[in-house]
């Protein structure tokens, strides 16, 4: 696939670009503060970590009532999606630590999902944050399935019912790439992605096997030798909690981006977005809340998108002392800044977009 190019004439965009890049350097060198986690980000870690492994270990060494059992697995996927959103994406960014074994180690939490971390980079560090929003370019908003995400994808009939079926079909999430990792790998493998990274093909896919066979052999395998609980009992749970997670990780993604007021912009037809990359990035995506108390720690900065994107190389626990110097400058010099004052009214703007998309070809 042909490399997308952000080209432009623009002076103004050019000027913010600059001046907004400058601003959150001085606040840091002026302030003198790391842009990598601190001891925050760490004791969040080890909350997250316990919420999803805690669950997990009393559910083996504790005979329980199954629906007691059921509702530690509902436990487990909040603790799953928050490592995932609040551990590993930082530690995928390199932002985790100054330390690249620790950053290594936060990103290698991706096996607790289920998950590869080379997969993940590629599609969410390299396409996603490079091509944010871009059809055919950033996987995010390629259309899953049933679900239209993009105004340039394809209208079906189906799709006019989507605001009422999406939510449920997010929970689907994180075990569509448990199964359905190999095929991505093997299509990055077959594009010369895979190698274009310095990683050998082969040895990759034969570690995302191993890592799928070991990680299926504990979650699945270790209930039922240590526990009284049937394999359809143990289904249930390992499903509830994938479920779980799925919704929340999905959800969380959506309100980012598939928004009112975030725009999908087409290549021309020599594949250039004529808009300062920094510009495109602040009008594909949205922040929302941005003073959710436990929700915004919780779900790892990513109410805070606009920064996450702008700022990737800054760990998240500093999103919320960058996004008024982001917004202010932004507004100085005439770009709109896209936020939506709760988690509710982005919650609404994705419901409606969704409708809108289901909809219209647009």
């Amino acid at each position: 696939m042909e490399r997308i190019k952000f080209r432009s004439k623009n002076q103004n965009e050019q000027a913010f670009a600059k001046e907004v890049r400058q601003r959150v350097r001085t606040y840091f060198r002026e302030n003198h503060r790391s842009i990598q986690g601190n001891i925050k980000l760490y004791l969040k870690s080890v909350i997250m970590l316990g919420t999803y492994l805690v669950p997990f270990v009393i559910l083996l060494a504790v005979p329980l009532h199954p629906l007691t059992a059921l509702g530690l697995t509902v436990l487990m996927g909040i603790g799953e999606a928050g490592v995932g959103m609040s551990v590993m994406h930082d530690g995928a960014h390199g932002v985790y630590s100054s330390k690249a074994w620790l950053n290594k180690l936060a990103s290698s939490t991706m096996f607790l999902l289920g998950s590869n971390t080379f997969n993940w980079k590629i599609q969410h560090n390299i396409k996603h944050h490079t091509f944010t929003n871009i059809y055919k370019y950033d996987d995010d908003i390629s259309t899953k399935g049933v679900i239209r995400l993009c105004e340039h994808a394809p209208l079906r009939k189906y799709h006019r019912f989507q605001h009422i079926y999406a939510f449920p079909l997010y929970g689907l999430m994180t075990l569509l790439r448990l199964f359905g990792e190999i095929t991505i790998l093997l299509d990055l493998n077959r594009e010369g992605i895979t190698k274009g990274q310095n990683v050998n093909p082969a040895v990759e896919v034969f570690r995302l096997i191993i890592t799928k066979i070991v990680y299926l052999s504990v979650i699945i395998g270790l209930p039922l030798w240590l526990t009284d609980f049937s394999i359809w009992q143990v289904l249930i749970g390992f499903a509830t909690m994938h479920v779980v997670a799925g919704i929340i990780m999905s959800t969380v993604f959506q309100m980012a981006h598939v928004v009112e007021g975030t725009y999908q912009p087409f290549p021309d037809e020599h594949n250039v977005i004529p808009t300062e990359w920094f510009v495109h990035q602040l009008w594909a995506t949205s922040d929302f809340g941005r003073k959710n108390g436990l929700f915004s720690w919780y779900i790892g900065g990513l109410d805070y998108q606009i920064e996450h994107h702008l700022f990737q190389n800054v760990s998240h626990v500093h999103y919320p002392v960058i996004a008024p110097i982001v917004e202010k400058t932004a507004k100085e010099y005439g770009f709109t800044y896209n936020l939506k004052s709760t988690v509710f009214h982005a919650l609404g703007s994705h419901y409606r977009r969704l409708k809108r998309l289901g909809r219209y070809q647009m």
